[in-house]
């Protein structure tokens, strides 16, 4: 008991109510739920942000008690204007009051809480409101973490970030750090109320690398899977990529994780010819009595046998294409029946289609419109939406495959997400909603976790990276910023409609 005393007295610390603060809570109009990310800024340019109970803890000397004007704003949702157009509230903050602030949804998905980062509750612990996960302030010295992927294997969702930032020094973690956490039905928590995540830690305490690859610059994983070897056992692949300034991948290859050591182990490097691998977020499939794992940023493109095997094997992999076996970046052929019609089928050793070589077919002349297969267009305008990358799974409510996208050059470089259907993962994909907006700021490589779907899929959960990088935005979110924020949808929302 003597042990436990002095995590006891400061979890009651952190939940103690301060006096001296205002407490202002911002709550989605419709759900009634605390939203967070949303920014109160005073007319002197004091700028707040809501924790993920949709809380801020107001204090400033000399400001108490005074009636005081606050801008409300926030990514995909509206407060309402006054008679000259500003949007917000004069409010009189009073130590130990509160203030409760409706704000409408434009977004059709709603945002829940931030995942990762210091402070995700901040704000709650400083006016004494409950936090729903254990680390409510600093979960393994995390300040920021880029682009996740995740996986159920054996009996755990197993996360995995890309470079992750420490508080002591500006240089992280480039090395892949890891964690992970329970399934709703083995005690993790309910995905409408957070994820608590149980790092891998190094001997002082921050995440710790799972997958550190000889050379030069970074690690980074994608194409994260799960299927079993010839006895059964289930084994979890990676492909890893090596990066140098700025972007440059220069190696990649396949890794396993090893259960022993808790990380990662190299398995071999592709040839840097290769051009059928591992990629992205995986899809798992049965096609004519085989299961297959496909794989593509865009749209799943690419298949493999499900076994550890078939992924260890190069030659096993196949391209859903129109390009003919043998074709290469520099060199490719089409192929056409006798009347010209354009033929796909999985095919090994070729190209997969891709966004860039099919316009550059159709610029040539080569591909007609009709016949792309990268088309997804808005389905309230008929514009097209160019998409970046995806994240795709089979939903039972809707009895169809569902995309989640993000939209590159969109009305924010790289901060709209769209829901799209089609009857196959390969698609065709034609007709996208809205789901989500940002005000240039990024929120990109979206994944969806169909393992924490609700009601026979009829609510998913998808989350995304939360940063200024590559928006032109100078002045970053404090605390959220580099993150990663989880969102819900609702499929049964009249919103979300797909035909035109």
């Amino acid at each position: 008991m003597t042990n436990l005393l002095p995590f006891t007295v400061s979890l009651l610390l952190a939940a103690a109510p301060q006096a001296e603060y205002f407490t202002i809570r911002v709550v989605d109009a419709e759900t009634r739920r605390g939203v967070p990310l949303v920014e109160l800024t005073t007319v002197n340019h004091i700028r707040y942000v809501t924790d993920s109970n949709g809380i801020v803890a107001f204090h400033e000397p000399g400001l108490m008690n005074r009636q005081l004007w606050f801008h409300v704003r926030s990514h995909g949702y509206e407060f309402p204007a006054d008679g000259f157009g500003y949007r917000g509230r004069r409010l009189t903050p009073a130590p130990g009051g509160s203030v409760t602030l409706e704000i409408k949804r434009i977004n059709i998905a709603e945002r829940l809480y931030r995942i990762t980062g210091a402070g995700i509750y901040r704000d709650s612990s400083l006016v004494g409101e409950p936090a729903p996960i254990r680390q409510p302030l600093l979960n393994a010295r995390v300040f920021g973490s880029d682009s996740v992927v995740n996986a159920l294997y054996r009996g755990k969702l197993y996360w995995f970030w890309g470079d992750t930032n420490r508080p002591g020094y500006p240089l992280g973690n480039f090395h892949v750090p890891g964690a992970t956490s329970l399934l709703p039905a083995d005690g993790g928590l309910d995905p409408d109320h957070g994820i608590n995540l149980d790092y891998f830690t190094d001997d002082d305490g921050f995440a710790s690398e799972t997958c550190r690859m000889p050379g030069d610059g970074p690690t980074w994983i994608d194409g994260l899977t799960v299927v079993p070897d010839a006895a059964g056992r289930e084994r979890m692949f990676a492909r890893y990529a090596k990066i140098r300034p700025p972007l440059d991948v220069y190696e990649r290859g396949l890794v396993l994780f090893d259960d022993s050591t808790q990380k990662f182990r190299k398995v071999l490097t592709f040839p840097d010819d290769a051009l059928l691998m591992p990629d992205w977020h995986p899809v798992y499939h049965r096609i004519d009595g085989t299961d297959y794992v496909l794989y593509g940023r865009q749209i799943p493109l690419v298949r493999v046998p499900a076994t550890a095997q078939a992924v260890q094997d190069l030659s096993r992999y196949e391209a859903y294409t129109c390009f003919t076996t043998g074709s290469r970046p520099d060199e490719y052929t089409l192929d056409r029946d006798r009347d010209g019609k354009l033929r796909f089928a999985w095919r090994t050793d070729t190209l997969v289609p891709t966004p860039e070589l099919e316009e550059e077919l159709l610029k040539q002349g080569r591909l007609s419109e009709d016949e792309a297969i990268f088309r997804l267009t808005d389905v309230e305008t008929g514009k097209p939406v160019r998409i970046h990358s995806s994240s795709v799974t089979w939903n039972d409510y809707r009895q169809k495959w569902v995309m989640i996208a993000l939209e590159i050059f969109g009305t924010s470089p790289l901060g709209e997400i769209w829901y799209a259907e089609a009857d196959a993962p390969t698609g065709p994909w034609t007709r996208a909603c809205r789901i989500v907006t940002h005000d240039n700021y990024s929120f990109y490589n979206p994944r969806q976790h169909p393992m924490l779907s609700q009601d026979d899929g009829r609510v998913i959960y998808f989350e995304g990276t939360y940063t200024h990088t590559f928006s032109g935005n100078q002045n970053p979110t404090p605390r959220y910023d580099y993150n990663q924020i989880m969102y819900r949808l609702d499929l049964s929302d009249s919103r979300l409609r797909i035909s035109p």
